[in-house]
């Protein structure tokens, strides 16, 4: 006798809710939001619809990426032993609470509705913004979509730290700027290294997972001990990089913001490397993955408030 309670509509829309993950949602909004903050204290004032507009597709983009992640990663998913709250997908597909196709089709309307917004932006008169930000969704979609799987070829955390930490916050400055600036770039950089540091350190527990799936990852393709050493090597740039970038141009309040996330940054390469190199499975993997993702987030807040402050 079959005893499985019935599913209700109100469990497949939860379901469909952490399919999307949408808890990560914040971080596009955080990177977004610098780069505006970037463009007030170089003297522009907000245009407030362009702001909506250039976040809403970039809202769009990163919902699409989560739905199309969860349905072109799923062999990795089912084969992984050591799923985390943060990285391994949501889950959902694997415990057959969706049909995959749900997540397919939900990516591809989002991507839809992100091309199309883009290419309108261009039409009203922002082409250079429009253009980036169609390189972005064309580098997220096919961060884990067949046949390029940037993730696979062990450039997926590379694309990602460039779309998500340098893309994101350039299109909402040239949105509101109608260029670029070089303290644009300056400002991002150390967050470039952090971003790729980061998602070097979500994908170690997977890394077993995504090897049985045939997923080449950058850490599957250079171990967790090498690529420990990047993660280390990662938080030494983003912060010893700093007096240069104030040489540059970098404001000095803007760098010394920065400063006291670098014992943090330098504890979770210690622990990174514990990890690696003991044979027993790590467990503390939810909460390594958990800081590194606090330490980027947080770097980027602190990095807008002072930008705002500074503009006052």
């Amino acid at each position: 006798m079959n005893t499985r309670a019935p599913v209700t509509a109100l469990h497949r829309l939860i379901a469909f809710m952490r399919l999307g993950r949408y808890v990560f949602l914040g971080g596009g909004f955080v990177f977004y939001g610098l780069g505006a903050a970037i463009a007030h204290y170089l003297g522009v004032p907000i245009n407030w619809t362009l702001y909506a507009w250039g976040q809403a597709i970039v809202t769009a983009t990163q919902l699409m990426v989560h739905y199309a992640n969860d349905y072109f990663d799923l062999a990795a998913d089912l084969a992984n032993p050591t799923p985390t709250h943060w990285s391994g997908g949501s889950r959902v597909l694997p415990a057959g609470e969706l049909p995959p196709k749900v997540a397919l089709v939900t990516a591809l309307c989002l991507g839809a509705f992100a091309v199309l917004m883009s290419v309108l932006l261009a039409v009203v008169g922002r082409p250079g913004p429009a253009a980036l930000l169609l390189l972005g969704i064309a580098l997220a979609w096919f961060y884990s979509a067949p046949p390029v799987r940037l993730l696979a070829r062990g450039v997926g955390e590379l694309c990602a730290a460039l779309v998500v930490s340098v893309m994101t916050p350039l299109v909402a400055f040239a949105l509101q700027a109608g260029r670029l600036h070089p303290l644009s770039l300056l400002a991002v950089l150390p967050l470039f290294c952090l971003q790729l540091n980061m998602l070097i350190g979500v994908a170690m527990p997977d890394l077993e997972g995504d090897a049985a799936a045939g997923k080449r990852t950058l850490v599957v393709r250079v171990g967790r001990r090498q690529a420990t050493r990047l993660y280390a090597t990662l938080v030494a740039l983003a912060y010893l990089s700093l007096p240069l970038l104030v040489a540059l141009g970098l404001p000095a309040l803007v760098a010394a913001a920065l400063v006291p996330g670098l014992p943090v940054g330098l504890w979770l390469s210690w622990r990174m490397w514990r990890c690696a190199t003991t044979d027993s499975p790590c467990p503390n993997w939810n909460v390594l993955e958990f800081l590194s993702i606090a330490l980027l987030v947080g770097s980027a807040i602190v990095e807008g408030l002072v930008f705002v402050v500074l503009s006052m």
